[in-house]
């Protein structure tokens, strides 16, 4: 069973570094553990993040289902937090903060981000934490 100093790995397409860099960096603050002529790997909240470089990674259209990624907040500050960084820095937003699936037990608050590659990354906070798993 993972533990807390255990880390989530996850790899995804980056079709130029230099941007991906500043999106994960610059714009959601996360720190750079290793930089490599393919790839950037990210403290992403706590987890790894291994960004790949896929120059020739196709656009397909961009939806949210079936690949995403992201964050459930324990804490409703944390994501208001997000939501403060995000309008900040102008970082690119896919679908804006909203509440989905108001008055059920699975309410929860979502915004989904947008890095360079199409990648689409969603952060949530559920009222009940029971719902996060």
């Amino acid at each position: 069973m993972r533990t807390s100093r255990d880390a989530f790995h996850l790899a995804i397409p980056a079709r130029d570094l230099q941007e991906t860099e500043h999106f994960y960096s610059k714009l959601l603050g996360c720190h750079v553990a290793r930089r490599y002529d393919d790839r950037l790997t990210f403290n992403f909240f706590g987890d790894q993040l291994v960004c790949h470089h896929s120059p020739n990674e196709l656009r397909a259209e961009v939806r949210l289902y079936p690949r995403h990624f992201g964050l459930t907040f324990r804490e409703k500050a944390d994501y208001d937090a997000l939501l403060q960084l995000v309008e900040l820095r102008n970082v690119p937003v896919y679908q804006k903060s909203q509440l989905r699936f108001e008055g059920l037990v699975e309410e929860h608050y979502t915004v989904v981000l947008r890095d360079p590659t199409d990648n689409l990354l969603e952060f949530k906070h559920y009222r009940d934490p029971r719902m996060i798993y």
